[in-house]
């Protein structure tokens, strides 16, 4: 057998799920201080059963449940499971495989598993008996339990050795043994002391046997007789009933045949009330259908109303556009002339240049004839030519900028002219578009308008619906529940009525009174009026008077007391009011009490005895415990306000209330309040009901007038509206920015106007500079030769009249661009008109056919408003006529129910003659029931025994009866007798046989227990002292393993008489050394020992894993090396795992897992597998 697997998850510093495998046969468990290694052992003690917080370093036991961290939450429960292999099969089960779980939950739940199935921890001690595995065994070691174990701290020396040598189970069963025996013993005492109070009781009980005896059959010979005379009586009564019950069916069938007739007639009513409702429900559907009619009717006027809109609307966009359509064809009409002027213009002016044109070629031609000319002359004043040339050119050029200036100049002018034009016909446009616009959102905003009225009154009329669905289920809860307090206050109403008329848990006397005598005298139960919290304990202390009737004197008490007496019927109580007399009672102040007379009303002429009987009566609201005596209450009877005791002047009584206490009283006060509850609940119901048929016409009417697609329709209007408006202003926008940028344009080009006139100003300064300057040369140049004058004024006539011939070319052609481009303006104004002009018919077109559209719907709902008019009125006659019906129809069922009437009121008549006939019936039945009950009370002999005896004629009838009437009075003389003597004593005798049978059982008992412990403690004696002498044997021999040959040691018995119950003394004289006691040896001796003790323990039974916590901390290098070679030597045999800080230690075990904590306060395990490294030269000498 092998420790597999341990699982641990959520216990102590275990938060995450956590595996250790123990494959192996040395573990190693290392880690820093407060890392949780010894949470693994604490968690295999607690699996194994640790109850006691204490042993695992706990305050409480819900602390093994992980507490959680600032970042991790606390976890829900622990649990921890050992897995065993079952190899060997040393534990009783046939499972290799074995798993032990337990698990803790934060709410104090815990449950233990053996292999996955839920048991208690007795079953696995049971399974683990006698292994060595524990949570308290040698198998799992800590460095404080070597102290306990060397200093036999709570005899933890003797617990191991018994574990060792197997006898744990002997003790046990010793000690459970001891137990019984205690318990028959007490057993026995007690048999024997009820045997000598029975035969004390078995003498007297014989004679009072024998006198009974005698007296029972005195009573069966009386018995015979009695019934006898009953069944005479009885026979006579029986004719008498037969007769009653002939009158009874009689007049049943009498009153069957009216009740058929009843039916009948109810069947009809029914018949008729169904047709009649079928009526009610067509009258209904046809006013639901009315209703309809009235809302087609208001939604097609609304459609028509919009319709009228509509069309006044779309008549007066045709107006507008008619007035745009004028207009722009005005202004085309105008843009065409003058385009047409334009363009003949533009014609004249293109001949204009062509002559312009050829005039300058002309001119062109002379001025190269007159260079050509003056060339010769020309070189010899090459110099001043040249220069007077320059001068000509930028004469030129100056001129050409002058006309070319004025040209733009007339250019801008124009152009801000057209822009003027263009800005005045946009902003017309757009004074007829902001009309629309605004017409359209006068109209829109109408539309709108009437959404949000129509939204509203359809929001109202859900909200309507809503609140009367509401309303209704709300009246509908309330009507059921009224009804069904109406039924449960009526059957109640009946039972008590019922109870009342049967005077149910009164005496006979009283039943048979209220039948033969007054109906309006009351009995004392019934005048009383108490509150409901005081019912129970006014009755307890009214008990004896309730019953009494209350008349006004003797006379009417006489005659019902002679009515009894002649009728055999018992006896009543009477009181006579006109022999009480009213007295002023006086009231006592007393803590936690009030006068009871104050909790119970009655009617002022029964006042007088109301003060009588409870004069002196006081409820005290109070437990018995917080009642105070005072001597001023002597002739105070104190009334528990919860009815659990009655405290008179000289006695107390008290107990439990029953279930049905304070039901007796003021039973008629009830009837008449149930009375009084049942006519408002009805009128309650009538009341909801008429309510509740309000709310559910109000439904259909609310549900009839849905306005949900001509909401729709408005909305799609609307939506229409919004469209047509985004595309006016977008129009408009447009507009508006056209007319900025032309006023932009405007002003761009009069700024660049003024900055070219000023140019043009300084040019013509500049003209008259380079004439003067040329003026001057071409003097200096005549000054020189009259001929070179003359050329060059020849070649400057020539050029003058070129350049003035190119100047008007160029003004020519600049005048025919400037007409070009008017003309370009004037044909894109006429386009755009033009566009303008099919938008606007297109738009009045569509206009005209959704305006004839409107007036033809408007025509198809006035031809529709008159067929819906015609139709309600149809429909609105049918109504009358059907109302009309539905009100003869409910006067033929208001007939027939006035003849129901009449046959119930038969019927009531006969069902009071036919109860009178049930009463004379039931009297009989009563007064053969009465003889029945009185032979059954006296005789135990039921009616139906002697119902149908015959009558034996061996003895007269008053023969009989004075027969009857003496052996009665001998038993009324035959003094007291002991009627359960026989049956005592019969019992008591056997009762003894019995016990005395006990005893002799209890005594074989005692004596088998007895011998039970001797063979308990001699096997286990016997079995002590063999493993004791077999683990002193193993302790020497491992002893001196550890230490030395020459060392001495031993394990003595102190008491070898008593070996079960002797210490153990241990001895260890390492060699050197004479210790007087175990706490002379030092720290790593004291190891060593415990060790020694260990594995000789372990030689006689060893343990399938041993746990080691720190053990080896005191022991230094030398003895840490004796430890391991014990621990590799015995590794053999079973698995060790070692909790250990040594380096020793850790290099000596196979598997090594490292406990750290992961984050703050969570272990966690790592594994290392030192024989993977064994070959490693440091791990060789950490081994040496």
């Amino acid at each position: 057998m092998r420790l597999k697997q341990l699982h641990i998850k959520g216990f102590k510093s275990f938060a995450n799920d956590t595996v250790i495998h123990f494959n192996e046969d040395v573990i190693g468990i290392v880690g820093p201080n407060g890392s949780g290694k010894s949470n693994i052992v604490d968690a295999i003690r607690w699996v194994l059963g640790e109850q006691k917080s204490k042993e695992l370093r706990l305050e409480q036991m819900a602390d093994v449940i992980f507490n959680g961290t600032k970042t991790r939450k606390e976890a829900p429960s622990a649990t921890v499971e050992l897995i065993f292999d079952n190899d060997r099969a040393l534990l009783p089960t046939e499972y290799q495989t074995v798993n032990i779980s337990r698990t803790l939950y934060r709410s104090g739940e815990s449950e233990y598993r053996l292999n996955d199935v839920v048991c208690r921890l007795k079953d696995i001690k049971s399974l683990l008996v006698d292994t060595g595995i524990g949570s308290n065994s040698y198998a799992i070691i800590s460095l404080g339990m070597v102290d306990d174990l060397l200093y036999d701290k709570d005899d933890s020396r003797r617990f191991m050795f018994e574990q060792a040598a197997g006898v744990s189970k002997y003790k046990s069963r010793k000690k459970e043994t001891l137990l019984k025996l205690n318990s028959t013993t007490a057993d026995l005492d007690r048999v024997s002391d009820l045997l000598f109070e029975i035969e004390g009781n078995m003498k007297t009980l014989e004679k009072q046997a024998k006198r009974t005896r005698k007296y029972f059959e005195l009573k069966e010979e009386y018995k015979t007789l009695a019934v006898q005379n009953a069944v005479r009586s009885m026979q006579n009564l029986k004719e008498r009933y037969k007769k009653a019950g002939q009158d009874i069916t009689e007049k049943q069938d009498t009153y069957s045949a009216i009740n058929t007739e009843v039916l009948a007639k109810e069947a009809k009513l029914e018949a008729e009330k169904k047709q009649n409702l079928e009526q009610e429900l067509n009258v209904g559907q046809q006013q639901k259908e009315l209703n309809d009619l009235v809302a087609k009717i208001r939604n097609l006027e609304n459609d028509k109303n919009l319709l009228n809109q509509k069309i006044t609307f779309k008549k007066q966009s045709l107006t507008n556009a008619d007035a745009v359509l004028t207009e722009s064809k005005v202004s085309l009409d105008l843009l065409g002339e003058e385009l047409a002027r334009l363009e003949k213009l533009i014609e004249e002016e293109k001949q204009v240049e062509v002559q312009l044109s050829a005039k300058l070629q002309e001119k062109q031609t002379e001025l190269a004839n007159a260079r050509q000319v003056q060339g010769s002359a020309r070189t010899e004043f090459e110099t001043k030519t040249k220069h007077i040339q320059e001068l000509q050119k930028q004469l030129f050029d100056v001129d050409k900028d002058i006309a070319v200036t004025a040209n733009h100049v007339s250019t801008l002018k124009s152009e801000n002219q057209r822009s003027n034009e263009e800005i005045r016909t946009h902003k017309e446009e757009h004074s007829l578009l902001d009309q629309d616009l605004a017409a359209l959102s006068s109209k829109f905003k109408l539309a709108q308008d009437e959404l949000t009225a129509l939204k509203e009154r359809e929001t109202q009329r859900k909200q309507q619906i809503l609140e009367a669905e509401q309303q209704r289920e709300k009246l509908s809860d309330e009507l059921g529940r009224v009804n069904r307090t109406l039924d449960a206050r009526q059957n109640e109403y009946d039972l008590l009525k019922s109870m009342i008329e049967n005077f149910e848990g009164f005496p006979e006397s009283l039943k048979f009174l209220s039948s033969q005598w007054r109906k309006d005298v009351p009995v004392l139960s019934d005048l009383l009026d108490v509150q409901e919290e005081y019912k129970s304990v006014i009755e307890q202390y009214l008990e004896p008077y309730l019953t009494y009737f209350v008349v006004s004197d003797v006379s009417e008490a006489g005659e019902a007391i002679r009515l009894l007496g002649g009728a055999q019927k018992g006896k009543a109580n009477f009181f006579l009011l006109n022999r009480i007399k009213s007295e002023a009672n006086s009231t006592l102040s007393i803590p936690l009490a009030k006068p009871a007379i104050e909790c119970v009303k009655v009617e002022e002429k029964y006042q007088a005895l109301l003060s009588y009987l409870l004069r002196d009566a006081y409820i005290f609201d109070g437990s018995l415990d917080d009642f105070k005596y005072d001597r001023e209450y002597d002739n105070v009877n104190f009334l528990s306000k919860s009815g659990s005791f009655l405290k008179t002047r000289f006695t107390i009584s008290g107990g439990s209330v029953g279930l049905f206490e304070g039901k007796k009283i003021g039973r008629k006060k009830n009837l008449e309040k149930l009375e009084t509850i049942i006519k408002e609940a009805e009128e309650q119901k009538q009341k909801l009901g008429l309510e509740l048929d309000k709310v559910r016409n109000l439904i259909i009417q609310l549900k009839g007038s849905d306005k949900s697609l001509e909401l729709d329709q408005r909305v799609m209007d609307i939506q229409k509206l919004e469209q047509e408006k985004t595309r006016l202003n977008v129009s408009l926008e447009n507009l508006s920015q056209k007319i900025k940028d032309g006023e932009a344009r405007i002003i761009r080009n009069r700024q660049q106007a003024e900055e070219l006139e000023e140019k043009q100003r300084a040019l013509e300064v500049d003209k008259i500079s380079f004439k003067r300057e040329l003026d001057e040369e071409e003097q200096s140049i005549r000054t020189n030769n009259a001929d070179l004058d003359q050329l060059t004024d020849r070649l400057n006539k020539a050029s003058e009249a070129f350049n003035e011939a190119n100047i008007e070319v160029i003004r020519q052609q600049n005048l025919l661009t400037n007409h070009l481009k008017d003309r370009d303006f004037k044909q894109s104004r006429m386009a755009e008109i033009s566009d303008r002009i099919q938008s606007e018919t297109n738009r009045k077109e569509a206009d005209i056919l959704e305006l004839e559209q409107a007036e033809n719907h408007k025509l198809e709902l006035e031809n529709q408003l008159i067929l819906v008019y015609n139709e309600k009125n149809t429909f609105q006659s049918a109504l009358n006529a059907n109302e009309q019906n539905y009100f003869s129809a409910r006067n033929i069922i208001s007939g027939l129910e006035e003849e129901i009437r009449v046959l119930n009121r038969s019927l009531n008549q006969y069902q009071v003659e036919i109860n009178q006939l049930k009463d004379h019936y039931q009297e009989i039945k009563f007064q053969i029931n009465a003889i029945g009950d009185r032979i059954y009370i006296e005789f135990n002999v039921s009616v139906d025994e002697i119902m149908n005896q015959e009558v034996e004629e061996t003895m007269a009838d008053e023969e009989l009866a004075q027969k009857v009437e003496q052996i009665r009075h001998r038993l009324n003389n035959y003094g007291e007798i002991n009627p359960m003597a026989m049956e005592a004593y019969e019992e008591i005798k056997s009762r003894y046989d019995v016990i005395s049978l006990q005893r002799n059982d209890i005594l074989d008992a005692k004596d088998s227990l007895l011998q039970t412990i001797k063979e308990i403690e001699s096997t286990a004696t016997a079995q002590f002292m063999q493993a004791f002498e077999e683990i002193r044997s193993n302790f020497i021999n491992v002893f001196r393993s550890l230490f030395t040959e020459d060392d001495n040691c031993d394990l003595i018995l102190l008491e070898p008489e008593n070996p079960l119950e002797s210490s153990i003394e241990i001895v260890a004289k390492p060699k050197g050394k004479k210790p007087k006691s175990l706490s002379q040896l030092s720290g790593g001796e004291k190891t060593l020992t415990a060790t020694a003790l260990l594995f000789a323990l372990y030689l006689l039974k060893p343990a399938p894993f041993c746990i080691f916590d720190e053990v080896d901390a005191p022991l230094d290098d030398a003895n840490i090396q004796k430890f391991n070679r014990i621990i590799q030597k015995f590794s053999e045999r079973s698995q060790f795992i070692i909790v250990t800080h040594n380096k020793s230690t850790m290099a000596s075990v196979d598997v090594l897992y490292g406990v750290f904590m992961q984050e703050m306060g969570i272990s966690a395990l790592t594994p290392v597998d030192f024989r993977d490294l064994k070959d490693d030269p440091v791990m060789a000498a950490a081994m040496a």
